[in-house]
């Protein structure tokens, strides 16, 4: 408003009752004053940092003279906030004693006197005396640093150059010449610059343009250069008269060059009839290459196993995930192999073991890289696509917990063989689950002994938050994703743009009849008090690696959104296990091989996670085109299709199909293909298009054992893998059959419990299979099995497009059928 001292604040009813300004109450419209010492303003700068609602003028603070600072409850809200500060002691006193008091005061006396006068002298007129204006000291009130900011100056300083001539030049005659231009080289004279002596100008930087053009080539001829004159031709065809024609067909002539070149006219027809000219060879010897091998070729070579007696023991692999940019890091989370009765009657010794997420390199397949403690077992986990530093996992309890591992970021890049002399083999794998294990059984007796000596103990990181435990899950979180970091959702479940361009929010779900959206910016931070704030220093010196990244959330951290899925004929709810989202992640960047092997640069770039910040409260664009439906798999095998927006009915889902017999282990959308979605139950799979309520467009048949996981492949759209029960893994290629598995293959002795692919580089692709006895293999896919031929893409959407018709066609004749026997 033209006031640079004054500075619009808004005060929440915390700081109101912190400084006693509150509103009505202490500050009203009538005295809307208040003194506030400077040296309380800084004690709550430190306390509540960058939540305090001084925050934004904290320079300001620091830098005033006085100290007792002015704050003015803004009623009418002139300033656009409820409350202004005034920043210097000048415009402090004129608003507390400005000098037009005293005088109005005098006005208004001499005022009442004339009115009392005319009030005596009844009907009587007296002409107006004039009062000459009294002249007022002039006030500032900041316009002239207003003047002073948008006047121009000059900040360049300005160069001065000096032109002389000696004396006796002066007037001296000139004389001029002809030249002809036609004897200098290319046509022209040039003036070209000089060195003058008498001066010295070192070069500190110069501008220096390039462009490619192609390459000129000048060539001459014999002919002269005459002048140019406008010139007119008209012509018309000339044809053969009947009689040339047939003395041309007649000549000898003709008949010796068809007669020559007949033999080789007919060798090139030939060759036309044998071979199509417009083949590619290139493009034909690329899917020669893509199919080579037979169908034997179609298998998993075993490339490396983790295991590690003293943290796996006994327990069951949940969830593995890779490092999306290192190469050769993978992480897994264990639980124990409990019933929920079990771990009922055993939850106190539960809690003296130690529930951690390990982390392993393909240079030391020995020894652990990194653990990460966790609060419970883990039973998901995610890394964040916008930084792999940030992970956020499930606990078996319903908590929500975040990690965040950049200071072992080095430590995972630099990974080196502990043991010394370990070496890397592809081997192929049909029954070693049982070798490897004994392996591991004899090396891992002596861990604990050599880790002493040679201190290769790996380093446990505790995680740096968790979520209240009142307002998580009542039970075990099955499923984490987060969401893209092009979008984000309110409370109400709409779609706005994200700002900060990084993954914010996070989806759960879990069997207790409930899917949570959580944000980790947090709300507002509460007010510390000064034993709060001791102990937690207190905390920090005991725990000098712990990261305050989401410190903001540590036992606070609420959902943002609560969905329901709510049957229709009873008042009973969904029990979801997996959820898919339309809008997801598929999978990441990978740093090639190459770079990988210790020859990484440094990355100077900080986390965008690093001064993460609470939800901005502007007016976001709304964002129409993002999808809010999503795939729901139930413990009872139901496959729901909902949407998270909120309404004013209750939740109920827009279809229902129950196709599996038993709890549903995996929904997941295809890479390739976002409405085709992969549900895997007890004892069978089926595959989905979005849109299609009318059921899965393939459903298998029921398989002799149970179905435990599945996975789509991330190369080739037409396969998928199914982990079964008997530790063996079922191959589909739904180009080649769909009605039974391409190959199948034994893995392990346990269930198959998860199974992660992964691009290392274009040549090397592997699959990451965890089974039920804590044994990770990291097997390699071969060339047919990660290599698409070049309309393989093509042929399985032609594929699944042809399902969707039948699907629709044969729901025609049904009611068609219906309408017959009605009549």
């Amino acid at each position: 408003i033209g006031h640079p001292e004054i500075f619009p604040l808004v005060f929440t009813t915390q700081t109101q009752e912190i400084f006693n300004c509150r509103v009505d109450e202490d500050v009203t419209e009538g005295n809307c004053f208040k003194l506030i010492k400077k040296e309380d303003i800084i004690e709550d700068l430190k306390a509540r940092a960058a939540v305090s609602d001084f925050h934004p003028v904290k320079k300001i603070v620091l830098e005033y003279p006085g100290e007792e600072l002015l704050v003015v409850f803004d009623a009418q809200q002139q300033y656009g906030q409820n409350f202004y500060l005034v920043a210097t002691e000048e415009a402090k006193e004129n608003l507390l004693k400005p000098p037009e008091i005293a005088e109005e005061k005098e006005q208004e006396k001499e005022q009442e006197k004339e009115k009392d006068d005319d009030e005596n002298k009844e009907g009587t007129l007296e002409e107006p005396v004039y009062k000459p204006l009294v002249r007022k000291p002039w006030v500032s009130l900041g316009s002239e640093k207003e003047v002073e900011e948008e006047s121009v100056k000059d900040t360049v300083s300005k160069i001065k150059y000096l032109i002389s001539r000696a004396r006796r030049k002066f007037g001296a005659p000139v004389t001029f010449a002809d030249k002809n231009a036609s004897s200098v080289k290319d046509s022209y004279i040039e003036c070209t610059s000089y060195q003058d002596k008498t001066f010295s100008i070192k070069l500190l930087e110069k501008d220096v343009g390039a462009q490619v053009v192609p390459k000129v080539r000048e060539n001459s001829t014999q002919t002269k250069w005459t002048y140019p004159k406008n010139a007119a031709t008209q012509y018309f065809p000339r044809a053969f008269s009947d009689e040339e024609k047939q003395k041309s067909l007649s000549s000898k002539k003709l008949e010796g060059f068809i007669t020559s070149v007949l033999l080789r006219m007919e060798i090139a027809l030939q060759q036309n009839e044998i071979m199509n000219v417009f083949f590619d060879d290139w493009r034909a010897l690329a899917e020669d290459e893509g199919s080579y091998g037979s169908k034997s070729d179609i298998y998993l070579k075993e490339y490396q196993s983790f295991t590690d007696l003293h943290y796996l023991k006994d327990r069951t692999i949940s969830c593995v995930c890779w490092h999306p940019n290192i190469y050769g890091i993978i992480a897994e989370s264990a639980t124990e192999r409990l019933s929920y009765d079990e771990r009922v009657d055993l939850s106190g010794k539960l809690l003296l073991q130690k529930s951690v997420i390990v982390f392993w390199s393909f240079s030391d397949p020995l020894h652990p890289q990194l653990m990460l403690e966790c609060p419970e077992d883990i039973y998901c986990f995610q890394f964040s696509p916008s930084d792999p530093n940030i992970i956020a996992g499930g606990c078996f309890n319903g908590q929500v917990v975040l990690w965040d591992i950049s200071q072992y970021e080095e430590k995972l890049r630099n990974a080196k063989s502990s043991a010394g002399g370990v070496k890397k083999a592809a081997v192929n794998l049909v029954n070693a689950s049982l070798l490897n294990l004994q392996l591991y059984n004899c090396m891992s007796r002596t861990r604990g002994k050599i880790a002493q000596q040679c201190g290769t103990e790996p380093p446990l990181m505790r995680y740096c938050a968790v979520s209240s435990i009142e307002y998580s899950h009542r039970a075990i979180i099955t499923d984490i994703h987060w969401l893209p970091d092009f979008f984000e959702v309110n409370r109400m479940g709409a779609t706005f743009e994200n700002r900060a361009e990084i993954c914010v929010q996070l989806v759960t779900c879990s069997p207790d009849c409930s899917i949570l959206f959580w944000d980790i910016r947090g709300t507002k931070l509460p007010v510390q008090t000064l034993s709060e704030k001791a102990k937690e220093e207190k905390i920090i010196d005991v725990l000098p690696d712990f990261p305050d990244t989401f410190k903001h959330l540590d036992l606070t951290w609420k959902p943002l959104i609560k969905i329901s899925l709510c049957k229709s004929d009873t008042s009973v709810d969904y029990s979801p296990v997996r959820i898919s989202l339309r809008e997801e992640y598929y999978h990441y960047k990978t740093s090639d091989k190459v770079q990988s092997l210790n020859k990484l640069v440094e990355l100077t770039k900080e986390s965008p996670y690093a001064e993460i910040s609470v939800p901005s409260g502007k007016v976001l664009k709304v964002l129409d085109n993002i999808s809010t439906n999503f795939f729901v798999g139930t413990e009872d095998g139901e496959i729901i299709y909902s949407d998270w927006k909120m309404e004013r009915d209750s939740k109920k889902p827009s279809q229902k199909h129950a196709v599996h017999d038993g709890v549903v282990h995996t929904v997941q959308r295809s890479p390739f293909f976002k409405d085709i979605v992969l549900s895997v139950g007890s004892w069978n799979f089926a595959i989905w298009k979005e849109g299609l309520a009318t059921g899965p467009i393939l459903q298998s048949s029921c398989s002799a054992v149970r179905y435990t996981v599945g996975q789509w492949s991330s190369t080739r759209p037409g396969v998928f893998f199914i982990g079964r029960e008997d530790g063996t893994i079922d191959i589909w290629d739904l180009l080649e059959k769909t009605h039974e598995p391409s190959q199948f293959q034994s893995i392990s002795i346990s269930m198959i419990t998860c199974i992660r692919p992964w691009i290392a580089s274009a040549k090397q692709h592997f699959l990451a299979v965890s089974d039920d006895s804590g044994v990770l293999h990291v097997l390699e896919i071969s060339w047919t099995l990660s290599h698409p031929s070049s309309n393989e893409h093509a042929s399985v959407l032609h594929y699944f497009e042809r399902e969707v018709e039948y699907q629709q066609y044969y729901e025609q004749r049904q009611e068609f059928r219906t309408k017959e026997r009605i009549e």
